[in-house]
């Protein structure tokens, strides 16, 4: 483990007391932020020049200000819907945080529905033919939102091997108001949440070859774990990339995820993007205005990308408690770090000093791991499978509550805390979980506060 070395002054004339503290008390390398508050997603890298932060400020400034319908005065944001789920990036990214996926047992807006049709001929899974990729509740004036959903949760009850017992809840989602008609067998969704958005540049410039290094297929070393990249079409290059953003990794690069948020949450067009999500069908979303080809500037959408880039990751709290301490020996012996990862050392691709040569701690390997039956989809995408999930990065967990005042987890935010979300993993995990679950219970909870800590 790498050591970052602080030299402390007392009072007492020349005396100095020296401490060690892991570099992981740093996960965004030297780009690390101090700051515990619900604004603690929301700075820019730390090291940014005067430059960078111009164009980060701007770029925050149309990631969290809400679009308008077209035509409008305000041009440079105008072009909201036909249909859409939400206003804003930041509407569902709050304070660049999480989505409560539910709020008073309702679904929230931050909590989307990718829709697909198994063609019950070839077998081929295909865009829904009637809803598009994406079921959005809402539309601008005189264009009705498509329908939407409403949760009820079923409970499950469980007992440690120690008796004590956990409940767990499994969201069962219904569809109303469906105006094309009601979904139809063959049909599968996907329920998402958006998650924090916090050191997407660290990730994007980490080298593929590092990330491929984890991969291991076909499990060859017969430990039970076989992540595998997800590659992708990378749309202004025109060839296959390797995914590492979205809940399945199906998307390559910043640039891409957020011009496919801008199109499918918001409705707008941009360069990489710039087909509506209107379907021939839907006649009074055809018909709507247009803000403009595209909608999202290029220069409009540069700035989000470097926003959404240069948006660090905070510094642990408790790195050196001791419990926090025994909570890491105890989350690599159950062999949690098989698919999260610890660290990873960045490139020197990026036109960002701040994002080279960077040792960061996401505590993830972004590839795609089989998670069982109980968290499946069955709605594949790309080479990832309907229950294959990317393993998404710890960094930031731990601040969740004070950012978006919740704690829930996992793709669709099933659990409500660190605890639940571990007790839903299977599959390649199954024998982690077996180890966690196995753990007296003070072992249990040192575990939890390790992870509450990154």
């Amino acid at each position: 483990m790498r050591f970052i070395l602080l030299i402390v002054f007392i009072s007492t004339p020349f005396k100095v007391t020296w401490a060690f503290a892991p570099a992981s008390e740093y996960p965004g390398g030297s780009g690390t932020v101090t700051d515990s508050s619900p604004r603690a997603f929301s700075h820019p890298l730390k090291g940014t020049s005067r430059t960078e932060r111009r164009e980060f400020f701007v770029g925050n400034s149309f990631f969290r200000d809400p679009w308008v319908t077209a035509p409008a005065s305000t041009e440079a944001r105008d072009g909201l819907g036909p249909v859409y789920n939400a206003v804003s990036c930041g509407s569902c990214h709050n304070q660049d945080g999480r989505g409560a996926a539910y709020r008073d047992h309702g679904v929230d807006f931050s909590l989307i529905f990718r829709l697909s049709r198994w063609n019950l001929t070839t077998h081929e899974l295909e865009d829904h033919p009637v809803y598009g990729e994406q079921l959005n509740p809402l539309g601008v004036g005189g264009v009705p939102g498509e329908g939407s959903a409403s949760v009820v949760f079923q409970y499950i009850v469980g007992t440690y091997p120690d008796g004590e017992m956990y409940k767990l809840r499994r969201p069962l989602f219904n569809f109303s108001a469906l105006i094309y008609g009601a979904l139809s067998q063959g049909d599968v969704f996907s329920a998402r949440v958006a998650p924090q958005v916090i050191g997407l540049g660290l990730v994007e410039n980490i080298d593929e070859v590092d990330l491929l290094k984890h991969a291991d297929e076909f499990d060859v070393n017969a430990d039970g774990i076989s992540g595998r990249p997800n590659y992708v079409t990378a749309i202004d290059q025109g060839m296959s990339a390797l995914g590492r953003f979205g809940w399945k990794a199906n998307q390559p690069s910043v640039r891409q995820q957020v011009a496919g948020a801008f199109l499918g949450d918001m409705g707008l067009t941009s360069s990489l993007f710039p087909r509506s999500t209107c379907l021939k069908h839907q006649t009074e979303c055809v018909a709507a205005p247009s803000g403009g080809e595209p909608e999202v500037e290029d220069l409009v959408l540069e700035r989000v990308v470097t926003y959404s880039q240069l948006l660090a990751v905070p510094k642990r709290r408790n790195s050196q408690d001791p419990e926090v301490v025994r909570g890491s020996v105890l989350f690599k012996k159950v062999s949690c770090n098989a698919c999260h990862v610890e660290s990873h050392l960045t490139g020197t691709s990026s036109r960002f000093a701040v994002l080279n040569n960077q040792l960061i701690w996401p505590y993830s390997d972004f590839l795609l791991h089989d998670m069982g039956p109980e968290l499946a989809d069955h709605r594949p995408d790309g080479r990832a499978s309907g229950s294959e999930w990317r393993t998404p990065p710890l960094w930031g967990i731990g601040l969740i509550p004070a950012v978006n005042g919740h704690s829930n987890l996992l793709h669709d935010g099933r659990a409500e805390d660190v605890e639940q979300a571990i007790l839903w993993h299977g599959g390649e995990a199954q024998s982690s979980i077996d180890g966690f679950k196995n753990l007296p219970k003070e072992d249990r909870q040192a575990l939890i506060k390790f992870v509450n800590d990154l």
